[in-house]
């Protein structure tokens, strides 16, 4: 990943890796509510928040996907082939290559719903959706009720 000098925009290469990390920030950023797009910035792509991209007076690129359900193994292959990985899909990715082949074949054979336990594991640290502390209670009750 550039940053242009003034470290508004964030350049990339790859136009899927500048969507991955537009859709993290506006995870991160989520309680800020600062939401940030890609542009096609020279050859490359460029990751801004919308309001620079207003000052600027350019278009953002309509090429967020609402979650990432449907990546695919392709998908995949580019990320974890990366050379200058994206932060967080380093540690997404890091948790599985450590973890035991035996263990991560369980995990599929059996059918082990990673979202329940995730969803338990958030619940009790106490915090809500949005990592404000609202007690183990509350976490319990937004986390461990089924969709």
């Amino acid at each position: 990943m550039n940053s242009t000098n003034d470290n508004y925009l964030d350049l990339f290469d790859s136009k899927e890796k500048a969507i991955y990390h537009a859709q993290w920030l506006n995870f991160k950023y989520r309680i800020a509510n600062i939401p940030f797009g890609v542009i096609k910035f020279k050859n490359q792509f460029a990751v801004l928040e919308h309001i620079t991209a207003c000052e600027m007076n350019v278009e953002l690129l309509d090429v967020l996907p609402e979650d990432l359900s449907e990546i695919t193994y392709d998908d995949v292959r580019h990320i974890r082939m990366d050379r200058d990985p994206l932060p967080h899909w380093g540690k997404i990715t890091g948790m599985f290559s450590v973890m035991d082949g035996e263990i991560l074949r369980y995990i599929l054979e059996s059918k082990i719903p990673l979202e329940k336990m995730i969803r338990f594991e958030l619940a009790g640290r106490g915090f809500d959706k949005n990592h404000r502390w609202c007690g183990f209670e509350k976490a319990q009750e937004i986390w461990l009720t089924d969709k």
